[in-house]
């Protein structure tokens, strides 16, 4: 009853105070006119209010998100369909959607009267500027009786998620340094000029298919010789995220960490395209796995809901990137880093695995810092450039304003240790026989 009485309108509290006032007015007149018109207008209110609150409408909401995962600034559109599911018609409607407040205002639409089992669709458009994962729903319904009396809310309890992805941009098509992996009897090999015969057969094994057996070559050699199984190579690379708030600097879309997610799309996107088998690592190890069997959409949610994060050290990502060995040419996008930090890193170019950093330099994304601040900043900047360096790792220097397809050419041209270039295909593709 309260609680109904909780959801009288301007016009319906009036109502009641007239009639209150109307009522005290009586007794000290003793007019029972008035008396009767002052319990009309109090018990007016009241009953709407009863009549609102006992309503019971069975109703069914159903939304739908086009795309369900969307580029930072760029629109969605969501779709609801509201349905009646009784036997009796509703009144008027009035529908509000309850939004975060980075997607924008709550919108709100009015349904006319919805006989049973019909349905209406009404649909509206949401943007975000920052990624993130934001909560569409519920949907609350807004209903009223004739008189205009009382409103009260009800909500339906279904919501969906929306995910706001970094927005990747198209980097240049070159030819990145790598290695690349399979198995097969063909591992290691490579195409003889004498011909199809040569560069597609070995001798024959205990055990290998007969069908296989290839008589031309078995005849000229004198000895059983059979066809090489086609061997597939896959394109592979390792990114590596840094979520370290020590090694972060700004605020907002413009901080050095949301270039970093955003490097890191733009780079995942661009390999996933061509084929790539990407694993991509945060240093508190998170791991997501994606190939050309797969779809980049786990990707593309770790990336939106990328947080920083209060290590110190990677020891769990590089914990996460050792687990199955080398798993190709390794880019990191690194924050500021100190000697442990840098160290830790230092050691995943052993065994002559190609590794790339692009390290940002934070003092440019530092806007108000002290003289003494900056120059330790830099001098710790430098040092881990030359610690990683050292070791062997290709470090492209990235500064505030650095346009992102410079930079990725600067980390894809490069030799490794000796002055020896390993080249990985520009795609996956079949290696047989030729």
């Amino acid at each position: 009853m309260f609680s109904a009485l909780r959801g009288l309108t301007l016009r319906g509290r009036s109502f009641l105070a007239a009639g209150i006032a109307s009522a005290v007015c009586a007794l000290i007149l003793g007019e029972n006119d008035l008396l009767r018109v002052a319990v009309l207008l109090i018990l007016l209110p009241i009953l709407s209010s009863l009549a609102v609150a006992r309503t019971r409408y069975l109703m069914s909401c159903r939304r739908t998100l086009s795309p369900d995962r969307v580029p930072a600034g760029k629109p969605v559109k969501v779709t609801l369909t509201v349905e009646n599911t009784s036997r009796l018609p509703t009144g008027v409607l009035l529908l509000e959607e309850q939004l975060p407040y980075a997607l924008g205002s709550r919108p709100r639409f009015v349904l006319d009267r919805l006989w049973s089992r019909q349905s209406a669709r009404v649909s509206y458009q949401a943007r975000a500027d920052v990624r993130g994962h934001y909560q569409l729903g519920p949907l609350q319904v807004r209903v009223t009786d004739p008189f205009g009396l009382c409103a009260l809310n009800k909500s339906f309890t279904g919501t969906e998620r929306l995910s706001v992805i970094p927005a990747a941009k198209p980097l240049p098509a070159v030819q990145l340094t790598g290695q690349r992996q399979g198995t097969g009897d063909n591992r290691g090999r490579t195409a003889a000029v004498h011909g199809e015969d040569d560069a597609a057969t070995r001798e024959y094994r205990i055990g290998d298919d007969l069908r296989k057996v290839h008589w031309k070559s078995t005849a000229r050699v004198g000895a059983l010789m059979v066809r090489r199984e086609e061997q597939p190579w896959h394109s592979r690379a390792s990114l590596l995220l840094d979520t370290r708030a020590i090694g972060h600097r700004g605020d907002g879309p413009g901080s050095s960490f949301e270039w970093s997610v955003s490097a890191v799309a733009s780079m995942a996107v661009h390999l996933y395209g061509r084929g790539y088998t990407l694993k991509t690592v945060t240093d508190i190890g998170t791991e997501v796995e994606t190939s050309r069997h797969s779809t980049d959409g786990p990707l593309m949610d770790l990336l939106a809901g990328a947080r920083l994060s209060h290590q110190r050290h990677f020891t769990d990502g590089v914990t996460r990137l050792r687990k199955h060995g080398g798993d190709g040419v390794l880019i990191a996008v690194l924050g500021l880093l100190d000697d442990e930090a840098a160290a830790e890193l230092a050691n995943l170019s052993q065994g002559g695995r190609p590794c790339a950093a692009l390290l940002l330099d934070t003092t440019t994304w530092t806007r108000q810092a002290g003289e003494t601040e900056m120059v330790a900043t830099r001098e710790a900047y430098d040092l881990s450039v030359q610690l990683l360096r050292g070791a062997g790792w290709k470090v492209v220097e990235a500064g505030h304003g650095d346009p992102l397809e410079k930079l990725w050419r600067q980390v894809t041209t490069w030799s490794g240790r000796g002055g020896s270039t390993l080249e990985l295909p520009t795609a996956s593709g079949i290696e047989g026989p030729r």
